[in-house]
């Protein structure tokens, strides 16, 4: 899978335009279930919901709540869990506190997807609200910017 894919996939994931089927294909959630076991062999399925393009399985595993999403052949696409501020790289941190000091921080991710580690904050003011993609351990770039009505 390649950066575009998984950068697509996170769009559709913050924009949450995904939707439910009405009728989810019995096979392809059996197919997904069935590669999650194989994934994460230890961890603890919570619940599943089927999409058009991707199924979001949320599980469990050593205490932390993660979500698993995969394509509608069963393949993994990527793993995604929320976290804190702290557990940011160092440099990804000092850039949010120099950058953005007047905002909170509404939403926190990291992505682990095509062999690599992204990390994706949503930060707000009174009117704006910014998303930034970790590019690397050390930059931001801008994902998207909404203003507040």
């Amino acid at each position: 899978m390649t950066r575009f894919i998984a950068f697509a996939f996170i769009a559709a994931l913050l924009l949450s335009t995904s939707s439910s089927q009405a009728t989810p294909n019995r096979d392809r959630i059996d197919a997904v279930t069935a590669s999650f076991h194989k994934d994460f062999k230890k961890a603890e399925l919570l619940s599943s919901e089927p999409g058009k393009a991707f199924t979001k399985l949320t599980f469990k595993l050593n205490d932390m709540v993660m979500f698993a999403y995969y394509n509608t052949d069963g393949q993994l696409i990527a793993v995604v869990r929320n976290i804190k501020s702290s557990q940011l790289p160092i440099q990804l941190m000092l850039k949010v506190k120099e950058s953005y000091s007047n905002c909170w921080i509404s939403d926190l991710f990291e992505m682990s997807a095509d062999g690599g580690t992204d990390y994706y904050i949503t930060l707000e003011d009174a009117n704006t609200k910014v998303t930034l993609r970790s590019t690397d351990a050390n930059n931001w770039e801008v994902y998207s910017r909404k203003t507040k009505e």
